[in-house]
């Protein structure tokens, strides 16, 4: 769960956001000049404030419990461009100028490890209407 602390975000921009059950909300980061979507993390609105304040992505880490800069221990930055949030308020977009690699696993996207197959590629075509 994410502390339960004020936050210095804009209430306006707080009042619109819908949270999950644990008061964060997922935040997409994409590459702002070519569209690849580099990895999902989350924020609370104290995190939203600090991104939207310092031009540097800072997310709510789940398993640690404390808040994190992208790249202030990997070297691997991302310089905010700018942030949306989707038409339901429940799902943040955020382009970046990413330097270096997005993913902990030092690959540059955290989706390009592991595609999965679609059933047209697996010579499964499902009929239609199903």
């Amino acid at each position: 769960m994410a502390p339960m602390s004020t936050s210095s975000l804009d209430p306006a921009i707080a009042a619109r956001l819908k949270r999950s059950a644990d008061g964060l909300v997922p935040a997409i980061a994409q590459q702002y000049d070519t569209g690849e979507v580099l990895m999902l993390g989350w924020m609370d609105d104290e995190a939203l404030h600090r991104t939207l304040t310092t031009g540097r992505c800072t997310y709510w880490s789940r398993s640690r419990r404390e808040y994190w800069v992208k790249g202030d221990t990997s070297g691997h930055v991302q310089h905010v461009k700018s942030v949306a949030l989707d038409c339901d308020g429940d799902t943040l977009l955020v382009k970046v100028d990413q330097v270096g690699a997005a993913c902990h696993t030092g690959d540059r996207t955290c989706f390009d490890a592991d595609v999965l197959p679609l059933a047209e590629q697996a010579g499964r075509v499902p009929p239609h209407g199903s």
